[in-house]
């Protein structure tokens, strides 16, 4: 599994009041002090249905994720944010790209120490918002761009937001659009240009394997968002999502074994009949719900639900509840809790189910039916007037979370997120 993607920010902006001064009229930055937030999280899982190995193997996986965000102030109305990070990680699934490479037994449940262990995904994403001068109307613009070994993405977009009611009616809708290119890493025994004397198995090994001609996936959404503010204690939101692929949206580098072929054999490790097949296109529609309750100062709760539905047969719920509970004037804490459930994909097939008839297959179990669980507990302190300093920066917040997923194919992971706001003085 790749760390791979790029994050779409448009949304929050602070919002004050219009004053008369000496009879003059003073408008408040939309933002009054540039403001650094430094973001670290810390993600670690295993199961045994790696994608690489055919849908069996470690999924043992560790990656870490540095980022910062910068948002600096243009005049009264407009706020630059870059968001610049990277991502490491070290898998032992992906190191089976080549698992003849180590010192090891080449086996799909033992990692390779070869040079496809690892990779880094680095990105750099900003964000220029205009807000109008009743601040009701903001418009935004982004460019993203990011890049790993085999993989490169850029990406632009851009919203509109209006509020009207006085502030308590949102309607936006947003687009963005992804150009992005592999350098394909097809598993090493179906290279050109691949022997090896040590393999094993019952007549002449010939995989099916054709490279794909078309290296590029292009990716297109719309966004749309309405928000009300019902009471002083209660606001809901609905969003609605339009994202269509096309190109390739198969991985290169995942295996297939197929029933109606034999099975051949280096050591422990089974070769691979052909990579994973699937379409060229993608329709993708999300419509998601929340709605937050302030019950009281020191309890409130936010809860969000979302269905999903895509043209390969995937449908899916999530549900989660998270309910803040203010302990001090610094300090609140958020526990939390998520459900998910999804069908299977039309062209998923566990390992030596599909035939080599079938147009389309894969054994990723990202692409199968199961269900999962996520549970955390965070923790927030916040200083809003900032009285702790590090150099020039007032610390306005800092914050730390930790969640436990779980889910039925026996994929299991640990998420640690720790971050820090900063205003300067």
């Amino acid at each position: 599994m790749k760390a791979i993607g790029c994050i779409l920010f448009f949304g929050m902006v602070s919002w004050a009041g219009i004053s008369q001064e000496n009879n003059q009229e003073y408008i408040k930055k939309v933002l009054e002090t540039p403001e650094v937030e430094l973001l670290y999280s810390y993600y670690s899982q295993d199961g045994n249905n790696a994608a690489v190995t055919g849908g069996e193997g470690t999924e043992k996986l560790t990656d870490m994720t540095p980022t910062i965000i910068v948002s600096i102030p243009i005049g009264e109305d407009n706020v630059l944010s870059l968001d610049a990070g990277i991502s490491a990680y070290t898998s032992a699934s992906s190191s089976n790209i080549n698992p003849f490479d180590g010192n090891n037994t080449a086996s799909p449940w033992v990692a390779s120490s070869g040079a496809s262990r690892s990779d880094a995904l680095t990105y750099f994403h900003p964000t220029f918002t205009h807000s109008s001068k009743d601040r009701n109307n903001i418009l935004s613009g982004n460019i993203a761009v990011s890049a790993e070994y085999d993989y490169f993405s850029i990406g632009f977009g851009g919203g509109y937001t209006h509020l009207m009611n006085e502030k308590n009616t949102e309607l936006g809708i947003s687009g963005q659009v992804y150009l992005d290119t592999y350098k394909p890493q097809y598993p090493i025994e179906l290279r050109e240009g691949f022997f090896d004397n040590r393999i094993s198995g019952n007549g002449t090994y010939s995989p099916l394997f054709n490279e794909f001609d078309k290296l590029n996936r292009n990716s297109y959404s719309v966004s749309l968002i309405f928000s009300q503010i019902i009471t002083k204690r209660f606001q809901a939101s609905l969003s609605l999502d339009f994202i269509f692929q096309e190109g390739l949206l198969s991985t290169p580098h995942q295996r297939v074994y197929l029933q109606d072929r034999n099975n051949f054999f280096i050591e422990e490790f089974q070769l691979a009949d052909n990579v994973e097949i699937l379409p060229e296109s993608r329709f993708k529609i999300p419509l998601g719900g929340r709605i937050s309750y302030y019950f009281n100062e020191l309890i409130s709760l936010r809860a969000y639900f979302r269905y999903y539905y895509d043209d390969w047969g995937v449908t899916a719920y999530t549900g989660s509840l998270e309910i803040p509970v203010k302990i001090s004037d610094k300090f609140t804490i958020y526990p939390m809790y998520r459900y998910y459930t999804q069908t299977a994909s039309n062209y998923f097939y566990a390992k030596e189910t599909a035939l080599s008839t079938y147009e389309y297959y894969t054994s990723d179990y990202d692409l199968s039916g199961f269900d999962s669980s996520q549970y955390g507990l965070g923790v927030t302190y916040k200083d809003i007037f900032t009285q702790s300093k590090v150099w020039k920066f007032g610390l306005k917040s800092i914050s730390f979370r930790f969640n436990q997923y779980e889910r039925t194919t026996g994929l299991s992971a640990s998420i640690f997120e720790l971050g820090a706001k900063f205003i300067m003085d």
